[in-house]
C-alpha cells in the first residue's frame, strides 16, 4: 500500500517562501509521475506542477517563474518550493502520484494548508 504524507505548509506573509514536502511509501512503481495540486473551498483541484520519473517538469501558468517542483529519488520525496508569494496562492495542497505503469494507480496525500497573508 502505497502512502503520501504531505508536510510544510502554514501562514506566510505576501512575498515569503514556503517548502513543501511530500514523502511516499510503499511500493513504488519506477516510471511514475508526481504533481502538486491545490484546492480552495468552492472550487475545484488545481493542477499546479508535476515532475515525471524521467526529470521533465510542467507547471501551471500562474506559479511559472515562483514554483519548483523537484524529487529526491533516494528517499521518494517530491518537494514543492513556492517563493514570491501571492494571497491567490492560499489553498489546501495536495501531493499526487501517478503510476504510468504498475496497473495505473494513483493515490492522494491527506492535504497541507498554505495560507498567504496580504
Amino acid at each position: 500500500q502505497v502512502r503520501l504524507v504531505e508536510s510544510g505548509g502554514g501562514l506566510v506573509e505576501a512575498g515569503g517562501s514556503l517548502r513543501l514536502s511530500c514523502a511516499a511509501s510503499g511500493y513504488i512503481c519506477r516510471r511514475n509521475v508526481m504533481r502538486w495540486y491545490r484546492q480552495t473551498p468552492g472550487k475545484q483541484r488545481e493542477l499546479v506542477a508535476e515532475i515525471t520519473s524521467g526529470g521533465s517538469t510542467d507547471y501551471a501558468d500562474s506559479v511559472k517563474g515562483r514554483f519548483t517542483i523537484s524529487t529526491d529519488n533516494a528517499k521518494n520525496t517530491v518537494f514543492l518550493q513556492m517563493n514570491s508569494l501571492k494571497s491567490e496562492d492560499t489553498a489546501v495542497y495536495y501531493c499526487n502520484l501517478d503510476f504510468v505503469t504498475c496497473g495505473g494507480a494513483n493515490f492522494w496525500g491527506q492535504g497541507t494548508q498554505v495560507t498567504v497573508s496580504s
